[in-house]
Order: structure tokens, then C-alpha cells, then sequence
């Protein structure tokens, strides 16, 4: 005999099909309530107010997004596939996530609701790992902090934009209208990653990226790439391999 869920699921539960149906103002004390079969007062008891709750909804139904994206990413990352086409997979992976749940990507990213969000925070840390890799394998051109930054901002920004234009729920994984390619009408952000990857991505490492101040040849991506393998370099002490990182990261950022 299956247990029945809990007070606080079957609210959560209830609101999240409410807000992914009908948006933010279809989630009442008294349309939640209804919907999870409980009383209101069970609802401030749990979840202080209408915020809290929302919050909650926010948390339950990332969670099993960053789950999945997290597997992916550890699959990918043993795979020892193209660093670079993973992290274009995933970019569009999460286009359609925002497609399908529109309410909750505005209610998150239009706000400071995900500053605190240890779902987002775990979700941010896939990102790192994917960048990491490309960092890894002498593609990225940029410190990976700003490459992280940069892919966020773009991400975030450009899906706010599709979605205030009232773009239709649903969508292809990637971003191009149903039935046609990326290059094939492209959507604003299938066209923001290619804007941003050709910013923060390099060709392997040829040794000849850039030129320094007397004109010798600079490889961004290779500095990247140790860089990046810093810190598990044997031979190093810790303060000597976060002292390498500092220099390698000036050098590529003043390059």
C-alpha cells in the first residue's frame, strides 16, 4: 500500500502545477489549498507566505532539473567528448527548460530569488565543471570566471527577452523554431551563444593565440589549460600553485 505524500509535498506539488498552468497570480492561499486538499493555515504554517511558497515551488522543480543536468554533465565529462559542443548542448537544454517553464524562469531570474538558492548555486557548479573542461582542454580564451559570468548573463538576459515577447511555452533543445535548424531562423539565444563563444572560445592550442607587448606569440588557450590543471600539479606547494593561477590569470586577462 503506497504512503500518500505529506502535507508539504502535495502543497508544493500543487502550486508548481498552478504556476506552470496559469502563472504567479493563479498561486492563492486559496487555489493552492484547494488544489493540495488542505487548509489554508497549513499553508503560512509551513511556508510563512506566499513568497516562501513560491520559493519552495522554485526549489522542487529545479531540483530535479540541476539532478539531471549534473548526471549529463558527469557522463559527458568520463566520455571525454568535444568540451565545447557540451557546453552548447547544455545551453540548449536549458532554452528549453525556460521555453517549458516560463513562469518560474521569470520568477527567478527577473528577481534576487536565486542569490540564496542552493539549487541554483548547485546548478552554477555544473556550469564551472563544464568550463572548466574547455578550460582544460586549451579552448577557452578567457579566465573562467568571466567565462561563466559572461554565459550567465547572456543566458539569463536573452531569455528574459524571448519570454517578454511572449514566446509560446515548449520549444526545441536547440532554441530554433520547431522543425528547423539553429542556422535556420535562429532564436535570439541560440544566436547569443554563438555571439558569446566566439568571445570566450579559442581554436585548440596552436601556441600562436595572440601577440604580447614585443610582439611574441601569446597561446591563451594553452595558458588556459594549465591554468586550469593547476591546481593538481605535482611538485607544487598549495601557495605556489595558487600563486602560478594569479600570474597565469593576469597574463590571459591583459592579453
Amino acid at each position: 500500500m503506497s504512503v500518500a505524500p505529506d502535507p508539504r509535498t502535495r502543497i508544493v506539488t500543487a502550486a508548481a502545477r498552478l504556476l506552470a498552468e496559469d502563472g504567479p497570480a493563479a498561486v492563492t492561499t486559496r487555489s493552492v489549498a484547494l488544489a493540495a486538499g488542505v487548509q489554508a493555515p497549513a499553508i503560512y504554517r509551513l511556508f510563512g507566505d506566499k513568497d516562501g511558497l513560491l520559493d519552495a515551488v522554485a526549489e522542487h522543480v529545479l531540483a530535479e532539473f540541476v539532478a539531471t543536468k549534473t548526471e549529463h554533465a558527469a557522463a559527458e565529462a568520463s566520455s571525454g567528448g568535444d568540451p565545447v559542443e557540451d557546453l552548447r548542448d547544455s545551453w540548449r537544454v536549458q532554452v528549453a527548460f525556460g521555453l517549458a517553464n516560463p513562469a518560474l524562469f521569470r520568477m527567478l531570474y527577473a528577481s534576487d530569488r536565486d542569490d540564496d538558492s542552493p539549487v541554483v548555486a548547485a546548478g552554477l557548479e555544473v556550469l564551472r565543471a563544464r568550463v572548466h573542461r574547455v578550460a582544460a582542454a586549451g579552448r577557452l580564451r578567457v579566465p573562467e570566471e568571466q567565462a561563466v559570468a559572461m554565459i550567465r548573463a547572456a543566458g539569463a538576459g536573452s531569455m528574459l527577452t524571448v519570454l517578454s515577447s511572449g514566446a509560446p511555452q515548449g520549444g526545441s533543445p536547440d532554441g530554433a523554431p520547431q522543425g528547423g535548424s539553429p542556422r535556420d531562423g535562429a532564436s535570439l539565444p541560440e544566436l547569443m551563444l554563438d555571439t558569446v563563444l566566439a568571445a570566450i572560445v579559442t581554436d585548440p592550442p596552436t601556441w600562436a593565440d595572440d601577440e604580447g607587448a614585443d610582439g611574441t606569440a601569446v597561446p591563451l588557450g594553452a595558458l588556459q589549460a594549465v591554468r586550469a590543471a593547476a591546481p593538481a600539479l605535482p611538485g607544487l606547494t598549495d601557495p605556489e600553485r595558487a600563486l602560478l593561477q594569479e600570474w597565469l590569470g593576469r597574463v590571459t586577462t591583459a592579453s
